[in-house]
C-alpha cells in the first residue's frame, strides 16, 4: 500500500512538473511573439495550421459569394443587403433627396436576377424576400425624383420593366415609424424573470420534442439584429435518435450526457454572405444573436436547452464537417441540446459577474 501511494505521488509530481513547465515555455513564447504585430506574423508562419480551416473558409466563402450571384438560390443574400441599404437611407434624418447612387443600378440587377428566377420556377425562391426588396424599391423610386440623376433614372426604368413579370398585391414592407410599430406587453421584470428561468439543463426527459415548437422558437430568433437583414446562419436540428446521437457525440463538452439528448442542433455560419474578409466575423455574432433568442423562447414553450461549447479544434471540426457534409465555406457556431427538463436533474449554480465588474460609464481606458 505505502509503495503505490508512494508511485502515485510521484506520477502526481511529474504531472505537476510537466505542465509547469509548459506553462513556463508558452508564456515565453507568447511574452516574444504578443510584443508586435510583425513577430506576431513571424510566430504565424510555423503555426498557420491553428488558423489556416478559417482562413480557408473565408476565402472560400469569398468566392462562392461571387459563384452565386448568377446561381438559382432560396435566398439572394446580395439582394437582402442591397435591400437593407435603401431601407436605412429611407430613414436618414434629414434625407438626401437623391441618395444611393452608387449602388441602385447594382441593387435592380440583384433583383432582376431573382425575379428572373422566381419567373422559371416559383417554389425554388423565398418570396416574402422578393416582396420586400419590390416594396422597397418601389418606395425609393418613389420618393426619390426622376431626372436628377442618370444612375438613378437608368435603373428605375430597369426596374419598371419587371413589373410585367412581377408585380405582387401592395404590401407595406416598407420603413415606418417608431411609433406604430408592434408593441409587446412584455415588461422588465418578466423579462428579468424569464432570463434567470433560463439555465443550461443537460439531463432531459425521455419525450419527444414537437417540431412545431422548435419552429416558433426559430420564428422569434430570426426577429434578431443581423448585419444588413442577411441572416447568414441555418439551424441544422436532429431529432432522430440515431443521428443525434451521432451528432452529440462529436464535440468534448457532451461528453457524459449526450446520450439522453432528444434533439441537438447544429447552428452553423454561412461565410458565402460576404464578399469581403472584413465580415468574417459576422456569422459568429449574428448566429449568436438568434440562439439567445431560441432559447429563451424555448423556455416559453415549457422546452430546456443548453449551449454545447465548439472550440475551433481541426479533429472535430473535420468530423463535423465529414458528418454533416458541410462545405468548406460554412463554420460551426455552436451546438444546442433542446428538450424536456428532467425535474430531479441538477444544473450549476453558475453565479454571474456583477454589473459592477461587467459596466463601465464613459471610461476610455486610459
Amino acid at each position: 500500500m505505502l509503495k503505490k501511494a508512494k508511485k502515485l505521488a510521484k506520477y502526481l509530481l511529474a504531472i505537476t512538473w510537466v505542465r509547469k513547465t509548459h506553462e513556463g515555455v508558452a508564456r515565453g513564447i507568447l511574452e516574444v511573439f504578443a510584443a508586435n504585430r510583425l513577430l506576431t506574423a513571424l510566430y504565424s508562419i510555423p503555426g498557420f495550421v491553428t488558423f489556416n480551416r478559417e482562413q480557408y473558409a473565408v476565402l472560400r466563402g469569398r468566392r462562392n459569394y461571387y459563384r452565386n450571384l448568377k446561381k438559382k438560390r432560396t435566398s439572394h443574400v446580395e439582394l437582402r443587403r442591397n435591400t437593407h441599404m435603401l431601407e436605412k437611407g429611407i430613414t436618414m434624418r434629414p434625407r438626401r433627396p437623391v441618395f444611393a447612387k452608387e449602388y441602385i443600378v447594382e441593387t435592380v440587377e440583384f433583383y432582376e436576377h431573382a425575379v428572373h428566377q422566381y419567373c422559371q420556377k416559383k417554389d425554388s425562391l423565398d418570396e416574402s424576400e422578393l416582396a420586400w426588396s419590390h416594396s422597397v424599391l418601389s418606395e425609393y423610386f418613389y420618393i426619390v425624383p426622376q431626372g436628377n440623376d442618370e444612375a438613378v433614372d437608368t435603373a428605375r426604368k430597369r426596374f419598371a420593366a419587371t413589373e410585367k413579370d412581377y408585380n405582387p398585391e401592395v404590401v407595406e414592407m416598407v420603413p415606418f415609424e417608431r411609433a406604430v410599430g408592434e408593441k409587446s406587453d412584455v415588461g422588465y421584470e418578466e423579462l428579468l424573470a424569464l432570463a434567470k428561468q433560463r439555465r443550461s439543463v443537460r439531463w432531459y426527459k425521455d419525450k419527444k420534442v414537437p417540431r412545431d415548437l422548435i419552429d416558433k422558437a426559430l420564428m422569434v430568433a430570426c426577429q434578431s439584429p443581423t448585419a444588413c437583414n442577411r441572416l447568414p446562419y441555418e439551424f441544422r436540428v436532429f431529432d432522430d435518435p440515431e443521428i443525434v446521437k451521432k451528432v452529440a457525440d462529436i464535440p468534448f463538452g457532451a461528453a457524459g450526457y449526450s446520450h439522453q439528448i432528444p434533439t441537438v442542433i447544429v447552428v452553423v455560419g454561412k461565410l458565402s454572405s460576404y464578399f469581403s474578409p472584413r465580415d468574417r466575423h459576422i456569422v459568429y455574432v449574428d448566429a449568436s444573436l438568434a440562439s439567445m433568442s431560441f432559447m429563451l423562447s424555448l423556455e416559453t414553450l415549457g422546452l430546456s436547452s443548453s449551449v454545447i461549447n465548439w472550440p475551433d479544434f481541426e479533429p472535430l471540426e473535420h468530423k463535423m464537417q465529414k458528418t454533416l457534409h458541410l462545405g468548406s465555406d460554412e463554420r460551426v457556431i455552436m451546438l444546442i441540446s433542446v428538450g424536456y427538463a428532467d425535474p430531479k436533474g441538477m444544473i450549476p449554480y453558475s453565479q454571474k459577474k456583477d454589473i459592477e465588474v461587467l459596466r463601465r460609464y464613459n471610461d476610455l481606458g486610459a
